[in-house]
């Protein structure tokens, strides 16, 4: 008999042998039904898989993230034999699933069309009513490679040559289907309920731009096709607040391949969102007690080698620039050039805490596959900053940047958070044992005094310290990294540096890396995305439109908005020779809070027509009332 520890923590014998699925039955049979795989310690596997010891069994349903992978990557190979029983010549790459669905890489002398894919789910829906059962079974490495090359897998024979010595290399087979895979899948290709094809897309092998290009197809699919339809009317949304499609329509910003991929161009009207972004940020450092930097873009080579950027981060620098014979390169991180201001002078324990912002423009080498508007960009401008201080004001100081973290996100509208806290990495890592302790103490303790909800990630801190890690929730409740509170025991090492402590002596100060937003591009595109293009007044970049009707109101048009930006609110009077339909729609596709119409009677009593983006037709008013309501909406930042 051996024991078995269930996910409830009670604890039932079982025969050697028995079957993850037969323990279910034996466990629930209801579960049994929604079991898609079992985990054993923490080891997903297949629901034949044989229990030979005691162990922990959590079974897996689609609620688990970990069955959501089970049951989509199982689609990934119903699609492969799809596509394979279609176009028999065709090579397979690697197909598997990811956080929203799947993919499978094929190498085709083709571009797989709509039509392609409607074909290709016709097929799918074939197997799966075929209710194929999916059987594992292992080869040694040799004859692993043999029966790769006799199938024409070239791609399979590749993974499988670089797989550790000695590992089990298993392959699944379904039917007259066969794929090198580790698992765990579904019992059979019956279980997949409802499944949609969405887009394809080319993908070089390895994601390496010397390797040939393949297609990739990308799908989805549910345990109930009212899940699936709610997902793709998600998508749907998404779609349509696609930061590029809006950046684009309301003329926000660009990217030319002239100027080169992943690098912004921002436009007026997105650049003034920028500027009221980035003059709320120094306002708000300014009184949360922190000093504004600035530093240059390029830094000779001997820099980033104390750094150790050189040795850890060289891919994704740019190369060398030659300067008199020495190498400079554009700067990945302001983190360097924030400590030689440091080391310029010399620091007591009165003089810290120090807290220096900057908002860095700083380059990093993407390759061009993962570029994705203003999401992943190649140059960018972080609102980066690091706290220097003393060890025992390290835990004041974390619970105030979460603090300030906080209110900032919820400045831009963000209420939803969920926080990640990565502790010391299993292997290599920097820093005393005592060290790590207290600052992973620190930082837990900051969590838990602002009341958020928090996954420790064990293993998951840099090698240089412990971290939080801030995921907010858009208004389509998509979860985005932005905010970052890491330690550093590494740079004060490196650098070292020091400050002179009351008996003389000198000691290593902490250093904490801090930002709030990330990045201005990446938290443009995710602010877009958020409000679908339509910004809260205080962030908008025409916050009113004035609409005169005729050519005799141009006058009264342009004294309200002269007084308007007297006051500080960007107006604009639209006095092009248009019906007034045409130019009340223009104004809503531009998505102006408000606008302004101006006839005869707003003329004749001195009054202005307001419509509210939010709110419609708001009636006539009085020009001064309506001034001091926007006013007041832009002071307060109401979102």
């Amino acid at each position: 008999m051996i024991k078995i520890e269930l996910k409830d923590g009670s604890v039932k014998e079982f025969n050697s042998g028995t079957t993850i699925r037969e323990a279910a039955e034996t466990i629930s049979a209801g579960l049994a039904r929604a079991a898609l795989a079992g985990e054993v310690d923490g080891i997903a596997k297949d629901l034949d898989y044989k229990l030979e010891r005691d162990c922990r069994l959590n079974l897996l349903t689609f609620d688990d993230n970990e069955g959501k992978h089970v049951y989509w990557h199982t689609t990934s190979h119903v699609m492969a034999q799809a596509v394979k029983r279609l176009y028999p010549d065709v090579k397979l790459a690697i197909g598997p699933s990811i956080d929203s669905g799947f993919y499978y890489d094929f190498d085709i002398n083709r571009t797989f069309s709509p039509e392609d894919l409607v074909q290709i789910e016709n097929e799918m829906e074939k197997i799966i009513k075929e209710d194929i059962p999916l059987e594992r079974f292992s080869l040694p490495e040799g004859e692993a490679v043999k029966f790769m090359e006799e199938k024409g897998e070239p791609y399979k024979v590749e993974l499988i040559r670089e797989l550790p010595e000695g590992e089990e290399i298993s392959f699944y087979k379904q039917g007259d289907f066969i794929d090198l895979c580790a698992g765990p899948h579904l019992p059979s290709t019956g279980r997949i309920k409802a499944f949609k094809l969405l887009s394809v897309a080319g993908a070089y092998w390895r994601g390496d731009e010397k390797n040939r290009m393949l297609q990739r197809i990308y799908g989805v699919s549910y345990p109930k096709k009212s899940m699936l339809d709610e997902y793709l009317a998600f998508l749907e949304e998404a779609s349509r607040r696609d930061h590029r499609k809006l950046g684009k329509e309301l003329n926000l910003f660009s990217m030319n391949d002239s100027v080169g991929g992943g690098l912004v161009l921002w436009h007026p009207r997105g650049a003034v969102v920028r500027s009221v972004i980035e003059d709320f940020w120094r306002k708000e450092h300014f009184k949360n007690g922190y000093d504004i930097v600035y530093s240059p873009h390029i830094g000779k080579a001997g820099l980033w080698e104390t750094s150790g950027h050189l040795d850890y981060y060289r891919e994704n620098m740019y190369s060398p620039i030659d300067i008199e014979n020495q190498e400079f390169f554009l700067k990945p991180m302001n983190c360097p050039f924030h400590i030689m201001m440091y080391k310029s002078g010399m620091y007591s324990y009165r003089d810290l805490p120090l807290r220096w912002a900057e908002l860095g423009t700083v380059y990093r080498y993407e390759k061009s596959g993962v570029l994705h508007g203003l999401l992943r960009v190649r140059g960018f401008t972080q609102d980066d900053a690091h706290l220097i201080c003393r060890p025992d004001q390290m835990p004041d100081e974390i619970r105030r940047v979460l603090r300030f973290c906080l209110y900032m996100l919820n400045s831009f509208g963000f209420e939803k958070f969920k926080v990640y806290l990565a502790t010391k990495p299993k292997e290599k890592a920097v820093g005393s044992d005592s060290m790590w302790k207290e600052a992973t103490a620190a930082l837990e303790a900051a969590v838990k005094a602002e009341n958020i909800e928090c996954e420790v990630d064990e293993g998951g801190g840099a090698f240089y310290g412990p971290k939080i890690d801030i995921k907010i929730k858009d208004a389509l409740n998509r979860e985005w990294q932005c905010s970052t509170i890491q330690f550093d025991f590494n740079n004060p090492e490196r650098f070292d540096m020091t400050y002179v402590a009351p008996n003389g002596e000198k000691k290593r100060p902490y250093m904490i890396h801090r930002a709030l937003l990330g990045s201005l591009e990446r938290f443009f595109g995710i602010l877009i995305e958020h409000y679908a293009g339509a910004f809260p007044v205080w962030m908008a970049p025409v916050q009113v439109k004035i609409l005169p009707i005729l050519e005799k109101h141009h006058p009264y048009a342009l004294d309200v908005e002269k007084r308007l930006k007297e006051m500080g609110v960007r107006a604009e009077t639209d006095m092009r020779n248009e019906k007034i339909g045409y130019k009340i729609r223009e104004a809503q596709l531009e998505k102006a809070p408000y606008m302004l119409v101006i006839g005869d009677r707003e003329l004749e009593s001195g009054q202005v027509a307001v419509r509210s983006r939010k709110e419609g037709d708001l009636g006539s008013m009085d020009a001064e009332a309506f001034i001091e309501r926007i006013t007041k909406e832009i002071k307060t930042r109401a979102n």
